[in-house]
């Protein structure tokens, strides 16, 4: 029988990061590519955007896949919710599965990312990506063959960036040299509608938070969806506090606090315990979405972690 190979080209769109001084704008230079087998096919973001008048002019790049993407994802749950057999896969309209962590693009261009939804506001049931199964699905965590709860529930939806992973070899120099948690970087959308497990949204990140999870950097992106009527009000850590007075001080509460009903200490929070602004935010991104890169490349070690 022959053997048919697939090849996955992961590209990097350069992005002119054009300060001025209200907003970013981004502007595209010239692709590379870089091949790895597997399953599908990535090439190069087609975003061109005008450029301001009086600039600062950096570079970033955007390593992303676009070919199997469809306007319309299907969300898929096989079992029933609240079981160890749970999951929720990601559909492309052909019915094919694919990897809410590899397969959906990142950027979108403008400043604005994909986030996948894993636990829709107000809910306490603790799912999460499972990094280590093919296609990684949603499920609900588990200790001991036991399911996971929050002690309360969380009052945004929580998520993650696709094409991210936080690098357990790299130790971070800005916070404390604390190394990566081996986990895409997690999103908290802070609109005012509830989400759906696998529901891919729209948002454009506001700030950071540096949380210290026993030892591990665990990036927390706060971002809004564009759908949210409060959307075009806030682009920055300070339009949160205005407009949203109170959430930031929330968020950073509720994730230093939430383990410490199971007898667990405190998280902890690095650049000063304060939430980092959007230029800031968008560097973790940045950052997160090369380590990602290698690890596609297999320039670092997967380990258990499925890449497909």
């Amino acid at each position: 029988m022959a053997t048919t190979t697939t090849t996955r080209v992961i590209a990097a769109a350069n992005y002119s990061i054009t300060q001025s001084a209200s907003s970013l704008f981004l502007k595209k230079n010239s692709p590379f590519t870089l091949s790895l087998k597997q399953t599908s096919f990535f090439h190069h973001l087609n975003t061109s955007l005008s450029k301001p008048s009086t600039t600062t002019t950096t570079t970033k790049r955007f390593f992303t896949c676009k070919s199997i993407y469809k306007p319309q994802l299907q969300i898929k749950e096989d079992g029933q919710p609240e079981t160890l057999d749970y999951r929720v896969f990601l559909l492309d309209n052909s019915g094919k599965k694919v990897s809410p962590w590899h397969d959906v693009p990142l950027h979108l261009g403008d400043g604005v990312f994909n986030c996948i939804v894993e636990i829709p506001k107000e809910t306490s049931a603790k799912m999460e990506v499972a990094t280590d199964e093919p296609y990684t699905p949603i499920k609900q965590d588990t200790k001991k063959g036991k399911l996971r709860y929050y002690p309360y529930n969380i009052n945004w939806n929580y998520g993650l960036l696709p094409q991210t992973w936080e690098d357990p070899s790299f130790a971070n120099p800005d916070v404390d040299g604390s190394f990566g948690d081996n986990d895409p970087v997690d999103v908290v959308e802070i609109g005012e509608s509830q989400g759906k497990i696998g529901q891919v949204l729209k948002v454009k990140p506001l700030g950071a938070l540096a949380m210290i999870d026993e030892g591990e950097l665990d990036w927390k992106i706060i971002a809004i969806s564009l759908d949210d009527p409060k959307a075009s009000l806030v682009n920055d850590v300070g339009d949160v506090e205005i407009h949203f007075p109170g959430t930031l001080t929330a968020i950073r509460d509720w994730f230093r606090d939430y383990k410490i009903p199971d007898g667990k200490p405190a998280n902890k929070f690095g650049l000063g315990n304060k939430a980092a602004n959007k230029d800031y935010a968008l560097k973790v991104i940045t950052e997160t979405n090369e380590s990602w890169a290698k690890l596609m490349k297999r320039s670092i070690p997967a380990g258990e972690l499925s890449l497909v």
